[in-house]
Order: structure tokens, then C-alpha cells, then sequence
């Protein structure tokens, strides 16, 4: 009876507003708790990737993995998870924890250019003072805590790991910041630092501000994000370091005129840990997830698709039925170019921009096909049975045309 007077109220409402304008929540009916009816704001999961990447023919990639098969590293732990993965084949590296544990299930510790110690050393021999590192990160829907540990990129000068500049990806309450350090003493080349992580000696740089997207919160999991860092050591005695961070496409942390190393010139950057580390332990058992990990000397940037990509949907997981969803392109992230509108889509996960499936707008407006060379973004919401219409997400997931 609840439930059929329930229906009533919603029709009245739908009859009254119009179906597109039913919210992304209603009140429950007259007996229940006082709560409300949710539909959740759909992402689009991941784009399907060309065969071959730029950064695996380019001359600037120091490293790539893909996580379809394990490749040599200078140190890690942690297997490879077949069955999570951006895109339609391959695996991804498991990062994630069981409740309680401060060390998640699998790192990753890549050693490069003029690194001091074992190996294997990739572009052994050569000196990196710019580089930049990107990995998609996806947290399991429901995701709850913030892990504070995500990547670093680092100097080492001895064989006992002794550190002249660190740049840190670590989270706070939710969101990513970086947290820069040098570890040389001021504007000298003396090396302050007796062995890794040797925090007494470090002189930090700077934590805040962290960034406005809040790639661990609960709102955002269940989705791949891509986090691209770039780390610029100073010219020897000046205060022109750079760190910087882009968390799906949008530049969201800087620190500018860094002394990251003083006048010490002995080592470049060498290495770069994807890392698994919660330091006061995960609140529950959860998955988290790494894939498409690249170093390289120049921009990274999203993967790289076909003129006509195939998108991807969230899973519905409400307590209706999927009845509908809309996707929009952009050439831009704030979505004042719309290039394509998706025809509604019923109950199917995924759809192929193309004009069999929509209609090219804006700057595309009478071609069939995206723009090659360009990035663009997609926003994306959905319709059940119980609520309507959620919300239109925020324009994400970029990608590159081949």
C-alpha cells in the first residue's frame, strides 16, 4: 500500500514539473522513515583505448605499464588484478587494504636515469631534472577514509637511499595535495639527509592549498580518475622549482618558485613509487586501484581512443530500474563546447559517439567523427524508475583522439 501510494505522489509530482525536472531525490512516503529516495549521478567509467598509445613509440616515455602482465620493477610487492582494469582488457595493480592494515596490498618502485642503486635502472646513465608521472586510480564504490600515501617522485644519491628532494602525492580529509621537500641544506649542495625518509632532515615546502576534487570521498568512487604530477627541480641556486598536480584533466595543485635542491647537482630525479599506505590503518576492507602507469619527460595526458570512441557507464545501483541515460562531449572541461549529444540510451552500459547514436554540435556540427589530435570530455546522467532523472555529473573523464 506504501508503495502504490508512493507511486501516486510521484506521477502528481511528474505531472505537475515534467518528468525532466523530477530531482535527484524524493521524500519517502507517508509511515516511512523520514528520508530520502536517491537516484546517484552516473560517471562515465572509463573510454576504450586505441590498440597502441603515443607513450609507448615516444621518445620522451621513461616508463609505461598497463598491468597486463608483470614487468620488472626495481621493488615492489602486490599482484596484478585481472578482473579491474581501465578499459576492456588487461588488469590493474591492487592497492587496496584490508580493515585495519596501515601497508595496502601492492606497490610499485621504478629506478631511472642516475639512480645509485640496484636495478633494473631504466634510461640508465642520463640526468632528469623535469618529469612527469600519471596513473588512473579507482576506488571501490562506497569508498570510505582517506589513505594518505599515493605516489612520489624522488631524488636518491646514495646506495642507503639518502634523499635531496622529495615530491609527494599524498591525500588529506578526502582530497590530493602535494608536499614538496628538500632535503639538501638551503641554498648549498651539502646533503642534509642520512637514509630514506629521513623527515628530521627534510625542510618542507609547502602542503597547502590541496585540491578542490575529492578523489577519495565516497561521491567520487567507483569510477577511474586520471592523476597526472610533474616535479621541476630549481637551476642550481635559484627558486624557480615547480610542482604541480592534474587530477582529471584540470590543473588543481601548484607550488611555484621552489628551491627543491639548492646547488646540488649530483643526481636528477631517479625514481617514482606508486604506493599503498594508510597511516593510521584503512577504516574497512576496500579495493583500490592503479592502471596505465607512465613516466616521461613532457606532458602524459589521457589515453589516446579512436575518432569514434566507445564510452562507458557506472553500473546502475539503486533500488529501481534503469530506464534511460544522456551523455554529452566537450572539447573543453567547463563544457562551453558541446560536440556531441548522445540520442537517449535506454538500458544499454556503453555507446559509441557517432551519428548512428547522436548528433555532432557546436565546432563538429555535420561531421561524424571527433577531431583528431583534440581532448574532450564527457558529462553524463541517468533515469530510473523510482526517482527520474539524477543530476547531470561534472564534465570528466578526458581523452585524446588518435
Amino acid at each position: 500500500m506504501q508503495s502504490y501510494l508512493y507511486m501516486i505522489c510521484l506521477w502528481v509530482a511528474m505531472l505537475f514539473t515534467g518528468c525532466d525536472s523530477v530531482t535527484n531525490s524524493v521524500k519517502s512516503t507517508e509511515g516511512e522513515p523520514d528520508k530520502e529516495l536517491t537516484i546517484d549521478i552516473p560517471r562515465i567509467d572509463f573510454v576504450e583505448m586505441s590498440e597502441v598509445q603515443e607513450h609507448e613509440i615516444s621518445e620522451h616515455t621513461i616508463w609505461y605499464d598497463d598491468f597486463s602482465t608483470e614487468k620488472a620493477y626495481m621493488d615492489g610487492y602486490g599482484g596484478i588484478d585481472p578482473d579491474n582494469n581501465f578499459g576492456t582488457v588487461g588488469g590493474s595493480l591492487d592497492a587496496g587494504f584490508d580493515e585495519g592494515d596501515v601497508n595496502g596490498n601492492g606497490n610499485r618502485k621504478v629506478a631511472f636515469g642516475d639512480w645509485p642503486g640496484n636495478g633494473p635502472v631504466m634510461k640508465e646513465g642520463k640526468k632528469f631534472d623535469t618529469i612527469y608521472w600519471r596513473i588512473y586510480v579507482k576506488h571501490e564504490y562506497g569508498w570510505e577514509g582517506q589513505p594518505a600515501k599515493m605516489s612520489r617522485a624522488t631524488s636518491i644519491v646514495s646506495e642507503n637511499w639518502k634523499q635531496a628532494m622529495i615530491a609527494h602525492v599524498w591525500s588529506g580529509h578526502g582530497t590530493l595535495t602535494l608536499d614538496p621537500a628538500r632535503g639538501i641544506y638551503g641554498n648549498t649542495d651539502s646533503v642534509m639527509t642520512t637514509k630514506y625518509n629521513d623527515f628530521d632532515n627534510l625542510y618542507w615546502l609547502g602542503n597547502a592549498p590541496a585540491s578542490e576534487f575529492d578523489i577519495s570521498s565516497t561521491e567520487e568512487s567507483g569510477y577511474w580518475v586520471m592523476v597526472e604530477s610533474m616535479a621541476r627541480l630549481n637551476t642550481p641556486g635559484e627558486l624557480d622549482g615547480l610542482n604541480q598536480l592534474w587530477i582529471d584533466g584540470r590543473l588543481e595543485v601548484e607550488r611555484k618558485s621552489l628551491n627543491f635542491r639548492g646547488k646540488y647537482v649530483g643526481h636528477g630525479i631517479n625514481a617514482v613509487f606508486l604506493e599503498s599506505y594508510w597511516n593510521s590503518g584503512a577504516v574497512k576492507t576496500e579495493g583500490r586501484w592503479f592502471d596505465n602507469f607512465v613516466i616521461a619527460t613532457k606532458p602524459i595526458g589521457p589515453v589516446t581512443v579512436p575518432p569514434n570512441p566507445v564510452l562507458h557507464k557506472t553500473p546502475y545501483r539503486n533500488g529501481g530500474t534503469l530506464l534511460d541515460w544522456e551523455v554529452e562531449v566537450a572539447a573543453d572541461y567547463n563544457g562551453d563546447d558541446v560536440v556531441f549529444v548522445a540520442n537517449k540510451l535506454g538500458d544499454q552500459t556503453s555507446v559509441m559517439v557517432s551519428t548512428t547514436t547522436g548528433a555532432f554540435t557546436g565546432s563538429l556540427e555535420g561531421k561524424d567523427a571527433l577531431d583528431s589530435g583534440n581532448t574532450y570530455f564527457a558529462r553524463v546522467r541517468q533515469k530510473d524508475s523510482v526517482v527520474g532523472w539524477s543530476e547531470w555529473s561534472r564534465w570528466h573523464q578526458p581523452f585524446k583522439i588518435e
